[in-house]
């Protein structure tokens, strides 16, 4: 709706991860450059962690554009609370493989078949599975025992691990020190801070076509990043009504009394928590 009021190509605050709108902030970097070492070394297990609405499953998506097939076969689940077999049959679905069979025993040797001839072809094999911290341990057992396979001593597949923090705990069981050792990098997608929390704003901005309309009072962006804890997710939420009581007010500037009233409304429709709304002196942010 907003879009044609401030002369927008397109929404730049959808919900919904978007890795052509992505900004690449310090954790954010970090956890791409983890990535694709591990893809370099070829082997091992790379977890990555990160509460609710930080940019897990935008990163999954960024990466995943890059793959064209040529190079890596690339397959992405998304679990929750899977046992052992039923993820090993979601496994071979997802790399195409008829999973019609009770016997756990012949899937698994499809999904070797398979791998071993994306190897001969010189492509590499990446399972990315998302919300990973509602596996069991009988699941990630399986995952491990996936990454036995190889051939001439080079493994056949790798397996990114992407989840909420709790994650971390979960892999720190005892029962799963096999697996644990198996890791080479984890990362944590940090909130962002308040400087990152405008520059991201602007980004996006940025890709959809923004030409200085509406302008911002500076003190905005403290507010949207105390609102939001630095979370994107909710940073797209806010700016969303944000821009939407623009357009209805007729407003080509959005100054502090707006992002309050937004904000005030978000928190009276339970979307965001409360809290007393403070922002540094305008003098000491960048003016837009």
């Amino acid at each position: 709706m907003y879009e044609s009021f401030y002369g927008l190509k397109e929404e730049p605050f959808r919900l919904t991860p978007d890795s052509r709108l992505c900004y690449n902030h310090a954790s954010y970097k970090n956890a791409k450059a983890y990535m694709h070492y591990a893809l370099y070394r070829g082997e091992g297990f790379v977890v990555v962690t990160g509460n609710p609405g930080t940019g897990k499953s935008t990163l999954i998506s960024n990466l995943m554009s890059e793959f064209d097939g040529s190079q890596v076969r690339c397959t992405n689940l998304n679990c929750t609370q899977l046992d052992g077999d039923d993820l090993i049959r979601l496994i071979a679905l997802n790399f195409g493989i008829d999973s019609n069979t009770e016997y756990k025993s012949l899937i698994l040797h499809k999904v070797k078949e398979l791998l071993l001839q994306l190897h001969s072809e010189g492509r590499r094999s990446l399972l990315i599975i998302d919300e990973a911290q509602d596996l069991s341990a009988s699941a990630l057992e399986e995952l491990r025992l996936l990454t036995n396979l190889q051939q001439n001593n080079q493994p056949l597949l790798q397996i990114f691990l992407v989840g909420q923090s709790e994650l971390r705990q979960t892999i720190s069981a005892p029962n799963l020190e096999q697996l644990r050792q198996r890791v080479i990098a984890t990362c944590h997608l940090k909130p962002l801070s308040v400087e990152d929390t405008q520059k991201y704003i602007l980004y996006r901005l940025s890709q959809v076509g923004w030409k200085m309309d509406p302008t911002f009072e500076p003190a905005v962006f403290p507010v949207i990043h105390q609102a939001s804890r630095g979370t994107p997710r909710i940073i797209n939420l806010i700016c969303s009504r944000l821009f939407l009581h623009g357009m209805v007010e007729d407003k080509h500037h959005i100054d502090l009394k707006d992002i309050k009233e937004v904000v005030k409304s978000l928190v009276e429709e339970e979307l965001l928590q409360g809290e007393e709304l403070t922002a540094p002196p305008a003098t000491t942010l960048k003016s837009i």
